[in-house]
This record gives structure tokens, sequence and C-alpha cells, in this order.
């Protein structure tokens, strides 16, 4: 998807039709710089493009059901109409298209009516240059080309881009990274193959013997009781993370509460250490497993090796051993029939007959060899069974010094909900109770989630059982036998495509982390490394001898972190896609649209976004204020730059000094006076050097 032009018609702060704004796609100056004031109008260009292809809104995008130009509204007539629409082209797969939203105000004495808040035109320009009416609904066409659900890694705001990080948008990664990879795909397909599966099995027991009948009747039964079980996990799952939601908000308000405050901070900061030390103990547990795992069979080899240097000895003191003296050599000399001393070795005297001696006791060169390296080899085991021992020795204290540390902690965080559980303040002892309930709720439905999960996994072992059994059943009825064929290809094709779609996840995960790692280090100079767990939760740890814990990041911190997790995304999926690896419509362009992408971040961070950004996207549109682009951001974006528009603020106030941006020698107006009693912004182009 490569974006070509914007156009604005009373949308917001543009009055009237604007230019068309033409975007830069050229491959090296694919940039676009929008410069404007705060309150110009650059956030409301952002969401012109979520609102036209999406009918979606930023969070900064105050007010959005009022996207009527509020001069346009006083200009017009008692009970006539405004129209308000924005329009963005773009280029994809070989195809033009033009996209058009568009509302339409009518002024009425009491106010404003808007009506037909959703109305959508699309069109497709064809190779002889006409625009043709899609047969298909608008909004599938962009979905299948930038799905809705991915839409904000591509057009954000960057002094909120932080957000992405946070735990309750991580289910959101999750599933618009799934549907990136196409897992969403297999997972249909995996869906309906299970439908079929039924289907046929049901067929299978009208048709089949009794002994079938009654073996696919338990099957049923057992897959019936996996589908409650599975739909209460979730259900469960939306429970939990509602009260962790309801706990987060607790916490927050008692925050608030100036009686409260100190001693709620006290308990949140225990409450990170105490999930330090946590994360140290489940560390320390999983490398004990992998020590037992893989080294556990050294501390058993010490009687081996002992007898092992018993036997090289012995064969030493029988001289069949002999170091330096190999029977290669010595069967040479016999064949030349000549000693190094200079005498005749001829057969039946008595040099040759002590040549024969030394023959019979001398080592074959390559059994010689091998012994050496074992015997290297088995002194270096030898050293491994006590570095076995050091090391779990290093672990258990770990574990040990966890165990304890957590033990005090919980000691005194039970002490400071105790004292806001008996607070006099009713309202901070009420909160405290309301706390300690969800804490029991979500004990129990944890317990619940891991009673399922064992049932769930004991009911589908009883189904692979009973699916053995079946196909063990002999059919003598042609039909009852296609079936049986089905349904087996049916479930072999659900377990490939299972096995397909986790290894496809794992893959871009794994990619997808490395990247991402790249493009953090490349910005951030602080030693943290960012990881993606298993349930696409994005962290920041550093390592200390060895052992990775998770760090609090700053609000900085979290804006190179999700700049960097939608670099990476970006890279992969068009790595991927230019792969043929993913089952998504193929595109190799994708653009990002920014809005003030340099919001708290100190002068070298700001220097290595600067940077990067035209590089993580094909095309890249960023908005930006004066104070933005200063210094290091126009040196290191200049060469990147394709086109650049300057938003022009009219104020109706008289009190607001003039200011004006300078680009390329010339002054450019940031704010004027307005000539008439409203406030608008104009879009100029700049034009290049």
């Amino acid at each position: 998807m490569k974006l070509t032009a914007l156009r604005l018609c009373n949308f917001r702060q543009f009055y009237g039709e604007t230019p068309e704004i033409q975007l830069a796609t050229d491959r090296d100056r694919n940039t676009t710089i929008i410069h404007g004031n705060n309150g110009s109008g650059k956030t409301t260009i952002l969401n012109a493009f979520t609102w036209v292809l999406y009918e979606k809104f930023t969070a900064a995008f105050a007010e959005s059901e009022r996207l009527v130009n509020n001069r346009a509204i006083a200009e017009a007539e008692i009970g006539t109409a405004i129209d308000t629409w924005v329009e963005v082209a773009w280029e994809h797969d070989g195809k033009r298209y033009r996209a058009k939203r568009m509302c339409r105000a009518y002024k009425q004495e009491a106010g404003v009516n808007i009506v037909n808040n959703e109305l959508l035109y699309l069109y497709i320009g064809d190779a002889d240059g006409k625009w043709l009416h899609p047969q298909q609904p608008p909004d599938e066409i962009i979905g299948r080309i930038l799905p809705a659900s991915l839409h904000q890694y591509f057009f954000f705001d960057g002094e909120r881009i932080e957000q992405i990080v946070r735990q309750d948008k991580r289910l959101e990664i999750a599933e618009a990274t799934k549907i990136l990879l196409g897992v969403e795909v297999l997972n249909r397909s995996i869906r309906h193959l299970g439908e079929a599966k039924k289907t046929l099995e049901t067929e299978l027991a009208q048709i089949g013997d009794t002994t079938t009948k009654d073996l696919l009747r338990s099957q049923q039964q057992c897959q019936q009781e996996i589908d409650k079980l599975q739909a209460r996990q979730a259900e469960i799952t939306s429970e939990i993370a509602n009260f962790q939601q309801i706990d987060r908000e607790i916490d927050r308000y008692l925050l608030e509460l100036t009686a409260a405050k100190a001693t709620q901070l006290q308990r949140q900061e225990l409450e990170r250490a105490k999930a330090t030390y946590q994360t140290q103990l489940s560390q320390a547990q999983t490398a004990i497993k992998q020590l037992v795992s893989t080294q556990a069979y050294t501390v058993l080899l010490a009687d081996l090796t002992g007898d092992f240097h018993t036997i090289v000895g012995e064969l030493r003191d029988r001289g069949e051993l002999n170091q330096g003296i190999s029977r290669e050599f010595l069967s040479q000399l016999i064949h030349q029939q000549n000693c190094l001393c200079g005498t005749k070795l001829v057969p039946n005297t008595p040099a040759y007959t002590q040549i024969q001696v030394w023959l019979s006791r001398a080592s074959i060169a390559v059994i010689e060899e091998t012994t050496m390296r074992l015997i290297t080899q088995v002194e270096a085991l030898e050293t491994k069974g006590a570095e076995f021992w050091q090391a779990i020795d290093l672990q258990q204290q770990i574990v040990a010094t966890s165990r304890a540390e957590i033990g005090q902690l919980e000691i005194s965080i039970d002490r400071l909900e105790t004292q806001l559980r008996q607070d006099t303040n009713a309202e901070i002892s009420n909160l405290q109770k309301r706390l300690d309930e969800i804490e029991i709720k979500v004990r129990d439905l944890t317990l619940t989630q891991g009673q399922n999960r064992q049932q769930i996994v004991h009911l589908e072992g009883q189904i692979q059982s009973l699916a053995k059994q079946i196909s063990k059943q002999q059919t003598n009825q042609d039909r009852q036998s296609l079936a049986n064929r089905r349904i087996q290809a049916a479930r072999m094709a659900i377990e490939e495509l299972s096995t397909m779609r986790d290894r496809q996840e794992l893959q871009f995960r794994i990619e997808l982390e490395q990247r991402v790692q790249r493009i953090f280090q490349t910005i951030s100079v602080t030693p943290y490394l960012p990881k993606i767990t298993e349930k696409y939760e994005l962290i920041l740890v550093e390592t200390t001898r060895g052992i990775e814990t998770t760090v609090a990041a700053s609000t900085g911190e979290n804006q190179i972190l999700s700049l960097s997790f939608i670099g990476g995304i970006i890279d992969r999926v068009r790595d991927w896609s230019e792969q043929k690896l993913l089952a998504v419509p193929a595109s190799n362009t994708f653009p990002i649209v920014m809005d003030s992408p340099f919001g708290s971040l100190d002068q070298l961070s700001r220097r290595q976004i600067a940077r990067i950004l035209p590089q993580l996207a094909n095309q890249l549109v960023v908005l930006v204020t004066k104070t933005q682009w200063r210094d290091e951001v126009e040196t290191e974006m200049q060469s990147k730059i394709g086109r650049q528009y300057l938003l022009t603020y009219y104020t109706s106030r008289s009190d607001v000094p003039a200011d004006y941006l300078e680009i390329n020698g010339h002054r450019y107006p940031l704010i004027k006076s307005s000539p008439n009693d409203f406030d608008y912004t104009e879009i100029t182009e700049i034009e290049s050097r």
C-alpha cells in the first residue's frame, strides 16, 4: 500500500476544499514532512487517514463527533447542507485506489444535525485511466489491503505510541500479529475441517456397526465436554482480565487519596520487588531443570572414567599401547629389510626376530590416535561433574535467596494491606477489602483454569484412544470405509495445519524479536534488551551475572520500544511477504503516518530515531512542530525528504505573536491573523530547494 494523495473539505480546522497533498513516493526520497504548531491540524490530518479508511480515531482526537468546520457551519444558511469529506488516494498491487468518506450536516436554528456519517465511496483505476466502482463493499477491499486491526501500527500518534506496550494492549498485539502471519486463516481452516470431521463422524455413526456407533457416541460426548470446557476457559480469561483491570483502577484511586498515598506507594514498590524476585526464582528453577537434563549424567561418570584409565594403563603395561612406536613404522622397516641403524633385516636373524617381537607389541596408529583423543575427552568430562555441582549450588542459592526475600516481602505487603484494611477512613478500608475479594476470585479462577486444562488433556487422550479403536473396526460397507478415510484425512489435515501454524508463529516471533532488538539497540543507549514472550508481551530485560530481570521502562524507553516493535513488524512482514511465507495479500510496501514522534525523547534518541525512521517503512509521513523539527532531526532526515507542507493557522485573537518556520533560507508563517472572526488552517506546499 503506497499512499499518493490526501484532500480534505470542511474537516475540522480545514475550511473549504484544501489543495491536494501529494505524498512522497520516491524510493530514495520517501518522506513527507508536514509542519505545524500545536492546534493547527496535525492530529486532524493523521485522523483524516484513519477516518476515511477505517472510521476510527486516535486517543488524542478530542470530540470526534464534531468533524464539520465551524466556519462552514457559521456561514451556511439555515436549512442548507454542509458537506464534510476526506479523500485518500493510494496504489497497491499495480492498481490505483481512491476512497472518499463524507458526512453531511444540516444547519438548523437549534443547532447542527449531522447525518450520513458513514458514507464511504471507493473507486479503482483501470489500465485505460477510467475509475470504476467495485462490486464488493469498500471496507472489505480496504480490509484485505491493510486490515483494520493493524492500522494502529501504521497510523499512530507518536506522543502516545508507548501505549502499544501497555499491559491491556498486549492481547491486541498478539491478535494483530496473528493476522499478519495468516494464522487466523489457518485457524479458520482448522475449525472448518473440525466441523467437516464432525459431520463425517455423524454420517459414520448412522451407517456403521453397533461397536463403531458406540465408540463414536463416546467420542462426540468427549468432544462436547471439551467444547464446554474451552468456552469456560475463554470466559475465565475474560473475567480475570476484568478483575485485573478493576485492581489497577483501585490501585490508582488509592494513590489519589492523600491518606493512603504513602502506604500505596510503599506497597507498589514492594510488589515490584516481589515480582523481580519471583522472576529470578522462576529463572533459577528453569536453569536447574536445564542443568539436570543436560549435565546431570556427568556426576555418574566417576567410576567409568576410573575404569577407562585402568584399562589404558594395563594396555601400556603389556606393551599393547606404545606411544610413539606404531605398527605401520615397523612393518615398513621389515619391508625395506633395513633398520635405521643400518643393520640388514634378514629373516631368521636376531635383528629380524627382535623387530618381529616389537611388531607384535606395537599399536596401530589409528587405535593409538583414537585412544589419545578419548583420554583428552575423558579428562574434560572429569571436570564437568564438579562444574555441574557448582552451577547447581549457585542456582540453588538464588532459589533460596529469592524465596526468603519473597517471604519477607509478602510479610511486609500483608502488613501494609492490614493497615489499609483497618484504616479509620471507611473509603480506604473498603477499597482494600475489595482488592482482597478480587485476589481471592482471581486465585479461584486461576485454579479452575488449571483444573479445566487437565480435564481437557484427559478428554483429548480419551478421544485419541477412541479414534484408534474406531480405526481398528472392520467396516464391510463401502460408505463406512469411505467415511473412515475422509475422517482420517480430515484429522491428518488438522494435525498438519496445526503444526504449520505453530511453527510459522514461532519462527515469526523469534525473527521479530531479533529485529526489534537490533532497532532498539540502534536507538537506545541503555543496556536493556527487548523480549517478546510467547503471549506477545513486549518487555524490557537486563542481564546481571547471567540472570535476566524485567526492567520498569520509562516513558521515553517505551516510545523507543514501541517504535522498534512497529519497525520490526514492518520489516519482518515485508521480508516474509517477498518470500511468499505469509497467508495475507502479497505486498512489500508499507507506509507509516505518525504525529509528533519525538515527544519525550532526549537529543541522542531523537537523532537516532530521525535517522532510522525513513528506513522502517517504504513510505513515511511525519507531522511535526517547529521544536520537534529542530537541529538533529532536520539534519538526519533532510536527505530523505521528497515533499514538505506547511500548516498555517489563522487566529482570530489579536494578542498572539507571529511565528515563522525557516527552511532553505525562506521564512514561512506558522501563525497569521485571521481576516475574519474565524480560526482555520491553510495547507501550503514548501518548494524543494
